[in-house]
């Protein structure tokens, strides 16, 4: 299994948190709550060749 970590912004708070990501799924998204403040945020990535090639958090409705 593929894993890696990404530093990203909270879309409620602003504060930096680490996310941990499964590049053997080629693209993905889901819902997390952040670290800091516990509001929800959705995780978009994707995934080439077990290389991270994007990721995106947005505020989650």
């Amino acid at each position: 299994m593929f894993e890696t970590t990404a530093e990203v912004s909270c879309p409620h708070c602003g504060e930096t948190i680490l996310l941990f990501l499964d590049l053997s799924v080629e693209s993905q998204s889901y819902i997390e709550d952040c670290s800091v403040c516990c509001q929800p945020m959705t995780v978009s990535y994707s995934a080439h060749d077990g290389e991270l090639s994007g990721v995106s958090v947005e505020a989650a409705s």
